[in-house]
């Protein structure tokens, strides 16, 4: 097939898409020419001044059909840090995610991404600034997990360009940092929910991308292969630059490997800042109704949140 690309013996149409949804993949036409930095015909370039951080949502509104989730809800995604956004199910934390990986548009408001308005880029062109990892990927016919893994780098492949070394050296280390290496040749409908997860970071960190969104990687993990993904993460961020935004709902987890925390409740910031400097009881009870104690991790040193039970007297230091 001319144009076609390989990986594991078995082709790649070069249309293969480069992100998912909860409802599956989300396929995009690759146009024959775009202006990445504006709109053809808008004018005047439209770029976000007020903030350096790359991705930024401003005055957002979000919501499915007539229910609203936020409201004039802003947020920066700190570069060079590892974000967790926290909060109690229901609170907006995925569909913000969604939204800043612009496979959701804001009924109201603007995603910010390098200073351009993000509907300004063309989908393969997002694609090679943010990954993303979204919840309950569904899996595109069955194909082996080096060729999941693989569908991380059509955001990099020129328009008929064969399979390169630098895409097969790129799954490979992806395979090896998720430890499924020896599930390379294994169909993905086979796999345990765990490795499917893995299966799935995997596409994402070959991606290669500066900025990764990623809604609860942890889920279907094993206690392990969480710290493993978390570490794995943690250093991304901090020896190779990584920005990074995972939603978590283990607060304990998002204190010791997370370097900022954006905390939401009713679709509203209740609080953001670095772990040590926000993390309370009085916050916790605000989010989550929950009282609880705010000690030191005994390794970490970062805040571990200890719960009292709702019954329980409210005695916490913060």
């Amino acid at each position: 097939m001319r144009g076609a690309v390989t990986a594991g013996g078995r082709s790649l149409r070069p249309t293969t898409v480069y992100a998912v949804s909860t409802s599956g993949w989300r396929r995009y036409r690759q146009p024959r020419r775009y202006l990445p930095y504006r709109l053809v015909n808008s004018g005047v370039s439209q770029k976000m001044t007020e903030s350096v951080a790359r991705l930024r949502g401003e005055q957002l509104t979000l919501g499915y059909g007539k229910y609203t989730v936020a409201e004039n809800l802003t947020v920066e995604i700190p570069d060079g840090h590892f974000t967790a956004i926290i909060g109690p199910n229901g609170c907006g934390k995925s569909t913000l995610l969604r939204t800043l990986s612009r496979l959701m548009t804001p009924a109201h408001g603007h995603v910010w991404l390098d200073g351009e308005h993000i509907q300004h880029y063309a989908s393969k062109e997002v694609a090679r600034r943010i990954g993303l990892l979204a919840q309950n990927a569904t899996t595109p016919g069955d194909i082996t997990v080096q060729e999941l893994v693989a569908r991380g780098r059509y955001p990099h492949q020129p328009l008929f360009t064969r399979w390169r070394k630098e895409d097969e050296e790129a799954v490979t280390k992806a395979m090896q940092a998720t430890g499924i290496t020896h599930l390379a040749d294994q169909s993905v409908d086979t796999l345990s929910g765990g490795q499917r997860q893995r299966a799935w970071i995997a596409m994402v960190l070959a991606q290669e991308t500066a900025i990764m969104l990623l809604d609860e990687p942890t889920t279907w993990l094993d206690i392990s292969h969480q710290i493993d993904l978390l570490e794995l993460l943690s250093e991304l961020n901090r020896e190779k630059g990584y920005t990074l935004a995972a939603v978590l709902h283990d607060l304990n987890q998002a204190c010791r490997y997370a370097s900022h925390l954006i905390a939401l409740r009713e679709g509203k910031i209740v609080a953001q800042g670095a772990p040590k400097e926000i993390v309370t009881a009085e916050l916790i009870e605000r989010i989550y109704g929950l009282r609880c104690m705010i000690i030191d991790d005994p390794v970490a040193g970062t805040p571990l949140v200890v719960p009292l039970g709702r019954t329980a007297p409210s005695t916490a230091n913060s």
